[in-house]
């Protein structure tokens, strides 16, 4: 027999009508990984042939690891298609990442298309609490009367006019700000990173919140920087004897600290141990960065004290950002440097020479006219109820002995699943519910919160997403029991 005989002779299923479509399609990207593909009955319809055929066909391409099957939402392209093989590489370098770095990211991350998950993992206000006509309005004003000005470059420090907006508003809480040491800078993180590379070398020691967020860590890691983690007790707080206790035995050149709601656990200092914080930095000479981003978002009360409001000395660097309570994408903050802010400016002015001037004047007109204030009012009292919400949800619903904190602000709580919960089977199952919470292992260095996550509550509570939180307690409840 021939080979062309043989080619003929040889079987072919009849799932391959779509099959062979569908593998192409995710092949060439045409099929986006995480997209939901049609139903089995959809298919049959379309296809004209029998369940059990479509049925052989999606396992098929299970097999060949294009296609994931998740129990009661139905099929989806994998996240990863092993698609290496089919693309061209000429010429190519592998390229080295770090795939700690890379699967933290994505834990805190927004997940862009495919499938739909009901996200509490990203530290950002949701689409429908961002304040988009005021934001677009304020936008579209900007650029009629500004028009090609804000094309140009802006001062290197910032606007002045927004400089002054900063300074004026601070005030209000008694926060006293030197004109001559605000820096604007492109979000917090940029604020945090200038803050720390004016104060320390690599190899220094600074003293870190533990619990600390992921995004805090990593900028550490990057200027090759020593840590000593304090511990923030779920009743008392940012530790300071355990601080001073750090200093005495190491050369400690800053604390890092979240002192107005801090993230994750919602926790809010008192005046009496920001002033105790201040006079263990006057005792040891060591800088205070204070993260403020938080501090406008109170559920009760006033807003409270910043840790600078207490201090002369300049010795307190405090950060902040409008990104967490006007818009994610706003990518604008500040630094007041204190006697530090002669090589704060030096290396601003390395990391790029201006930050949007769009940004700065939307930003600039919003104090102005009271827009903001407006706006953080009603920010805050949804953030409350949804505060409340998520307590009640995540109390009614996990294991009996799951705890979780209550936040005095800010739009993240701290919970700690019971002694004996598989943490990885927690999360699998979270997966497959289309639900996601921020791990506690991404908080820290150790493997000290490997039992804890952290919920987001940013965003309308729609009934998928009371559902999702609703299934993964049950599911956890029932796996631990």
């Amino acid at each position: 027999m021939n080979l062309l005989l043989m080619a003929h002779s040889i079987k072919k299923y009849k799932f391959e009508i779509f099959t062979d479509v569908f593998e192409q399609n995710i092949l060439e990207g045409v099929f986006r990984p995480g997209q939901k593909l049609p139903s089995v009955r959809e298919l049959k319809q379309q296809y004209q042939t029998s369940m059990s055929t479509i049925q052989s066909g999606y396992e098929y391409l299970i097999i060949r690891g294009l296609v994931e099957s998740i129990p009661k939402s139905g099929y989806y392209v994998v996240n990863r298609p092993d698609t290496a093989a089919h693309q061209p590489h000429a010429g190519h370098q592998p390229i080295a990442k770090d795939p700690v770095f890379t699967r933290n990211l994505e834990l805190i991350t927004s997940r862009r298309g495919g499938r739909r998950v009901s996200e509490f993992n990203v530290a950002a206000p949701g689409d429908l609490l961002i304040p988009q006509k005021l934001l677009l309005r304020t936008m579209q004003q900007v650029i009629r009367e500004q028009g090609a000005g804000l094309l140009r470059y802006y001062p290197p420090n910032g606007s002045p006019e927004l400089r002054d907006h900063i300074i004026q508003r601070a005030v209000v809480h008694k926060t006293h700000i030197n004109p001559d040491e605000l820096l604007i800078t492109d979000g917090a993180l940029q604020a945090l990173y200038i803050a720390l590379a004016s104060v320390c070398e690599a190899g220094d020691v600074i003293a870190v919140e533990s619990p600390c967020v992921f995004s805090v860590l990593g900028v550490i890691r990057v200027l090759n920087l020593k840590v000593v983690e304090i511990p923030v007790s779920p009743y008392a707080g940012f530790d300071i004897d355990f601080l001073r206790k750090a200093c005495r035995n190491n050369r400690v050149k800053a604390v890092l600290v979240t002192p107005n709601f801090h993230n994750p656990t919602g926790m809010l200092l008192s005046d009496e141990q920001k002033i105790a914080l201040v006079a263990v930095a006057r005792e040891f000479n060591i800088a205070i960065i204070e993260n403020d981003i938080y501090g406008d978002l109170h559920f009760h009360g006033t807003r409270p004290s910043t840790i600078r409001s207490f201090d002369n000395s300049g010795l307190v660097l405090t950060y902040t950002s409008y990104a967490k309570t006007l818009a994610s994408g706003i990518r604008l903050g500040w630094l007041a440097a204190g006697k530090f802010m002669r090589r704060a400016e030096q290396i601003r002015f390395a990391l790029g020479s201006t930050v949007s001037p769009l940004y700065q004047e939307t930003v600039n007109r919003l104090l102005a006219d009271h827009g903001y204030d407006r706006h953080v009012r009603a920010f805050r009292m949804q953030l409350a109820r949804n505060a409340h919400h998520a307590i009640q949800l995540i109390s009614e619903n996990f294991p009996e002995k799951t705890s979780i904190l209550t936040p005095a602000g800010g739009y993240n709580a701290w919970a700690q699943m019971p002694a004996g919960t598989d943490i990885d089977q927690f999360y699998k199952r979270c997966e497959q519910i289309g639900v996601r919470f921020t791990p506690g292992y991404t908080f820290s260095f150790s493997r000290a919160f490997d039992n804890c996550f952290r919920i987001v509550f940013a965003d309308k509570f729609s009934s998928e997403r009371i559902a999702a939180i609703r299934l993964a307690g049950q599911r956890s409840r029932r796996d631990l029991y």
